[in-house]
């Protein structure tokens, strides 16, 4: 266990070495929100994945594997599909741009009034993304080390808090990258080998799991059909993927290596689903799925071995976490605050301040919340459900209108409220309704009003 503890903690020193690092190149706002827009194919296409790929990839996709078998791949799997389209046919025109946050799009075609409309809801959505990968660090070290929740918790969530604050996108960039490698040799390299091996080899693994988990339906059409509404439609419109886009040098980096990006997520999900299989095996009697994860390192790796593996998932989570942190602060700072402050653009220093401030608020979340699927998904309901239809809007149809945009914004968050709330947070029928009641009302809303006259389309 020392050497396991020592591992993790070699690990948390590097990520505060980067950050540092990362300060040093942060010279500008420019910097320090989307790293110069100057990233090449490899730092591109790393940071690309290892901010999709999170806790709920990583711990959330075993559990699948576990429950599901091998249909437990497809949160992933329409997750790298929403990074291989943004990138293949949105990343050229956002480029363009030369914006900073999602929201920015609404203020062009609509008012100032959707933009901060839709950055209430950007910034809820940014929030939970970083809430969740902060729950989902502190629950692995929680179960390895045997640490108090709220110890774990502030471990994990303060080394992510203080090298996003100093450092911004350079600092996440960096720290991202080295987390990409280490949970690819670490999830990829090491804990499936081993776990396949234990079970006894492929053959064992497919003889002692029914037929069922070896389907690519089991998991449900219809739970299919809700990760690809869900995900795959955040994926297009979360902020903290369109920042990771801004940071991209040319669109043929990210047409290229986003696209790699996204195939590696779908092999991420099958290794993730296939490490779960191996835990419904050698660890079939689990009382809480959502253990399957740190179970199966906990019993099936030998010491320093467990602490890379453990390594790899904090990798796969602080990553996230630093994404959803920039995101939601950079929401605040060239949203929110400058309505407050008359107009003032936002300095160096205020979006230091605010990301320190959004960290603190991330870490008082993690400690009160416990299901990490859950707010992944309250995140991405409300998202879509609030945000897809006027986005979508804003780029294809011209009749588009603010009053119908801000319409379809509230009662399609309020909708996916009540039914999660009604059906429970892992229900299909909040974002089905959702998108609905947001489509009926976006488009009555506009048909009854004036279209603005600076209206701009994007394609």
């Amino acid at each position: 266990m020392i050497l396991d503890i020592s591992v993790v903690f070699i690990y948390a020193a590097c990520m505060l070495l980067l950050g540092w690092y990362g300060m040093r190149r942060a010279r500008n706002q420019e910097d320090y929100l989307v790293a110069g827009r100057n990233l090449g194919p490899a730092f591109y296409m790393g940071t690309m994945a290892a901010t999709v790929l999170g806790g709920a990839a990583t711990v959330g996709t075993v559990r699948l594997g576990y429950v599901h078998g091998i249909s437990g791949f497809w949160l992933c799997a329409a997750l790298g599909a929403g990074i291989i389209v943004l990138n293949l046919f949105l990343a050229k025109p956002l480029l363009k741009l030369r914006i900073f946050t999602v929201t920015q799009i609404l203020e062009r075609r609509y008012t100032p009034m959707a933009r901060q409309a839709s950055a209430v809801v950007m910034f809820t959505y940014a929030l939970m993304i970083a809430v969740v990968s902060t729950l989902a660090s502190g629950t692995v070290l929680q179960v390895l080390f045997d640490l108090p929740f709220w110890a774990a918790i502030l471990l994990a969530g303060g080394v992510v808090v203080v090298y996003s604050s100093i450092g911004g996108m350079w600092s996440l960039t960096l720290t991202d990258i080295v987390q990409f490698v280490i949970k690819t040799v670490g999830l990829m390299f090491v804990l499936l080998p081993i776990c396949l091996y234990r079970v006894g080899g492929w053959d064992e693994l497919v003889a002692k799991l029914p037929e069922t988990a070896l389907s690519l339906t089991t998991i449900g059409y219809d739970t299919i059909l809700t990760y690809f509404l869900i995900y795959f439609f955040g994926i297009l419109i979360g902020q903290d993927i369109w920042q990771r886009v801004f940071t991209a040098r040319s669109e043929g980096v990210a047409r290229v290596a986003g696209s790699m990006a996204g195939v590696y997520c779908v092999i991420y999900g099958l290794v993730g689903a296939l490490i779960g299989m191996c835990a419904k095996v050698l660890l079939p009697e689990l009382e809480n799925a959502n253990n399957a994860f740190a179970a199966i390192v906990q019993n099936a790796l030998p010491d320093g071995i467990r602490g890379l593996v453990i390594a790899a998932a904090l990798a796969a989570m602080m990553s996230t976490a630093s994404a959803g942190l920039l995101a939601a602060s950079t929401t605040v700072t060239e949203d929110l605050l400058p309505k407050l402050r008359g107009g003032q653009a936002s300095s160096l220093g205020m979006a230091r301040l605010f990301t320190l401030l959004t960290g603190l608020l991330v870490l008082a979340i993690a400690l009160v919340v416990n299901d990490v699927i859950g707010a992944l998904t309250l995140a991405y309901n409300l998202l879509v459900g609030g945000i897809l239809i006027p986005i979508l809007g804003a780029i294809y149809w011209k009749r588009a209108t603010t009053t119908g945009a801000i319409a379809s914004m509230v009662l399609g968050c309020a909708t996916a409220m009540s039914f999660m709330f009604k059906d429970g947070l892992e229900a299909n029928t909040p974002i089905y309704y959702s998108l609905a009641v947001g489509l009926l009302a976006f488009v009555i809303g506009s048909l009854l009003t004036r279209p603005q006259a600076r209206a701009t389309r994007l394609a």
